[in-house]
């Protein structure tokens, strides 16, 4: 027959920290930090900085405008493909202007391509922060929940083993998953 179990036998663990009960050991988990991708803080002064240079940026660039979606959607698009017969729509028009529609203003046309050229000279930086932004922030968030989601799990469990407090903070954090067949932690029988 083989020796009993007692509550402190080593490498047998229970759900507490530093406690040990009679049932197999689970397998060690990896903490959230192994995971963790992004440790980093910025000062308050780093935060200052941003924002001023932010500003400065908008205030350069004034006319910006913001546009809906069916308008993106709709408007003509200049892009990679269509630049060589933009650069000899652009050198007809200045060899001969005659065909130029009237509702079409010459000056606005070179100022509107002069412009273009000014802010492509920037905007590859631009996007290439807005997105290595996007990125770090959609990291960040997923860092989050995954450690939302480890204590969400941790405290149902208490919550089924009537941990004192747990089925409160369970059946509030539950509210996050209304489609769950997650019902609410009956409290546990009294003694």
């Amino acid at each position: 027959m083989p020796a009993p179990l007692l509550w402190d036998t080593p490498g047998i663990t229970y759900d507490t920290p530093g406690l040990t009960w009679d049932g197999p050991a689970p397998q060690t988990i990896m903490p959230i930090t192994s995971d963790n991708r992004i440790s980093a803080n910025l000062t308050a002064q780093d935060i200052t900085d941003i924002t001023t240079a932010l500003t400065t940026i908008r205030t350069k660039l004034p006319f910006l405008l913001s546009i809906s979606n069916q308008e993106r959607q709709e408007l003509p698009k200049l892009g990679d493909r269509s630049a060589g017969f933009h650069d000899k729509c652009m050198g007809y028009m200045a060899s001969n202007p005659e065909y130029l529609p009237g509702f079409v203003a010459s000056a606005e046309v070179t100022k509107d391509n002069v412009l273009r050229g000014q802010m492509m000279q920037f905007w590859p930086n631009l996007q290439t922060l807005c997105e290595v932004v996007d990125d770090t922030l959609l990291i960040l968030g997923s860092e989050l929940m995954m450690a939302d989601l480890a204590y969400y799990q941790s405290v149902r469990e208490a919550a089924k083993r009537g941990r004192p407090g747990a089925d409160t903070i369970y059946n509030d954090l539950r509210q996050r998953f209304p489609g769950s067949n997650g019902q609410p932690v009956p409290p546990p029988p009294g003694p």
